[in-house]
């Protein structure tokens, strides 16, 4: 992915989706002045000389599978006022968890779902009769590290042979793939290490700092991070990293709702476009400073560092197209994981016409 930026920096992190995972309003309305026709000179209907009025704006409502600065693309769109610019009145709602989230979408209430592009697999597989389809991709890297008690300078994954890990929910995409890294390393999970999948993941680096018993604990940003300025952890690896290209998280609507309003889709995927060009042309610094308002409760600093590690690690697409090779590479680590029943038709869930158009735009 190219960087048009001073280097030096970046990497990412999610929080795992707990610790930051704030609620977040946005978007302001924008309505165009409506002018008294009745004292108009109908006579001189010359209008050559008058400016494009602005668009009305059209209220959507986005169910975010967390707040977290992995989606900092989304962010910068929203303080950079591109969903207003592209008359796009959006209310951001947190549905802390990609089942909640898929149920909004399902339900109405919400117009657009922001979660993992797994979930759109399981609902078509249960029968759904309005497939829920992917239409643009944000995030292209698994959002969680694996922080060690003690520092290591030549960690290899073989060091986990033996030992206790905290690792994720069980049948949860930041387990699988990390259970999907053990298996590419040779290492089997059942057998060759200690994985405990009892903790919500929102609680493991405290679990971790109170009980030594672990080795290691697989974490989301701002644990990781934080983990590491207290003394408690160090960062020894990136399951973005070690995993690969993962579709990790993407946007979605029912497919009648992308007949009905192809125009709010393309809309909100071109101001997406410029959130991800934005990204892809400024420093970690500068997008830190842009996305602060987003999380008030958090020092700048801890922002940069999180988007350092994010940036560093490629975890942003240079566009929002959702290509196939990714899509059977998400279907692969669920099968892998035994919680893929039949594998979906990447045609049936993936739409990409928006997302290539709003490259188009640019």
């Amino acid at each position: 992915m190219k960087k048009i930026v001073k280097k030096g920096i970046a990497v990412f992190t999610c929080t795992a989706m707990a610790a930051t995972m704030l609620l977040a309003g946005c978007g302001q309305n924008t309505t165009p002045d409506e002018t008294d026709t009745s004292s108009v000179n109908t006579e001189n209907t010359d209008t050559s000389d008058k400016k494009d009025e602005a668009p009305a704006s059209q209220k959507v409502t986005l169910n975010e599978v967390a707040h977290s600065i992995f989606y900092a693309p989304m962010y910068v769109a929203i303080e950079q006022g591109y969903f207003n610019d592209a008359g796009i009145d959006l209310d951001l709602v947190t549905g802390f968890g990609a089942d909640k989230v898929m149920t909004a979408v399902l339900s109405g209430e919400a117009d657009i779902g922001f979660m993992g592009p797994e979930t759109t697999v399981y609902t078509a597989n249960e029968g759904s009769k309005d497939p829920v389809v992917n239409f643009a991709q944000l995030t292209q890297r698994a959002g969680n590290f694996l922080v060690a008690r003690e520092e290591i300078t030549d960690f290899e994954w073989a060091d986990l042979i033996g030992k206790d890990v905290l690792g994720g929910r069980a049948g949860g995409m930041p387990e699988m793939v990390f259970e999907y890294i053990l298996k590419k390393n040779g290492i089997d999970p059942q057998k060759d290490l200690t994985i405990d999948q009892s903790i919500d993941f929102g609680s493991t680096a405290a679990a971790f700092t109170g009980d030594d018993s672990a080795a290691y604990t697989v974490e989301f940003e701002p644990s990781a991070t934080i983990l590491e300025k207290e003394g408690a952890g160090h960062v020894v690896a990136s399951l973005g990293e070690a995993s690969g290209y993962v579709p990790y998280t993407s946007y979605s609507v029912k497919t009648s709702y992308m007949k009905e309003n192809p125009e709010i889709i393309q809309k909100f995927t071109n101001a997406l476009q410029k959130g991800m060009d934005y990204v892809q042309s400024h420093t970690p610094e500068e997008i830190a400073e842009v996305i602060a308002p987003q999380f008030k409760e958090t020092d700048i600093d801890t922002i940069t560092t999180i988007v350092k590690r994010y940036y560093d690690q490629d975890t942003w697409k240079e566009n929002l197209i959702f290509k196939k090779d990714s899509f059977e590479l998400l279907q692969d680590i669920l099968e892998d994981a035994g919680e893929l029943g039949e594998r979906a038709e990447y045609e049936e869930l993936v739409q990409t016409e928006y997302a290539k158009n709003a490259v188009k735009e640019k």
